[in-house]
């Protein structure tokens, strides 16, 4: 009579980390990681506008002096690129914490990355390569459920 040996395999580390792994996927999608990033990327570009204005839009004369003497921008006028930057800031970060229009908001943003990045501060690449990284998921990906784009059907 033949014996048959049942063997029962206990779980590796492996096998425990990828089920771990696993349960982290499913409590941490897409949803909550697109939030997060439109919330963060958002208070960096807000926080920064309100900066350069007084009351609601009036953009200030330190603002004007820094576009002048620090930012210099090549082709636009400082006064114009003052105004366009503080406006960007100030509406552009609402937009995605709405989740309206996420990929176009967070794409303009990426666009004014990358100028602040060639032509103003090109040491602080670090810094601008983490906000990219945000911006570029949130292109590539979209704002989520918990965003007014799904409300409206927007992708």
């Amino acid at each position: 009579m033949a014996s048959t040996v049942v063997t029962t395999s206990r779980p590796t580390l492996r096998s425990r980390w990828n089920a771990f792994a696993g349960s982290l996927e499913r409590w941490i999608g897409h949803d909550l990681l697109a939030l997060a990033g439109r919330l963060s990327i958002a208070a960096i570009f807000f926080q920064s506008g309100r900066t350069k204005v007084e009351g609601f839009l009036t953009v200030t004369e330190g603002t004007y002096e820094l576009f002048r003497t620090e930012y210099r921008l090549p082709l636009v006028p400082p006064e114009i690129a003052a105004h366009m930057s503080a406006s960007v800031e100030t509406f552009v970060p609402i937009l995605l914490v709405l989740g309206l229009a996420t990929r176009f908001s967070a794409f303009v943003l990426l666009g004014m990355t990358t100028i602040i990045e060639i032509f103003v501060y090109p040491d602080a690449w670090p810094t601008h390569l983490s906000w990219a990284a945000i911006l570029l998921y949130l292109i590539g990906r979209g704002g989520g459920r918990l965003s007014l784009d799904r409300l409206f059907g927007i992708r």
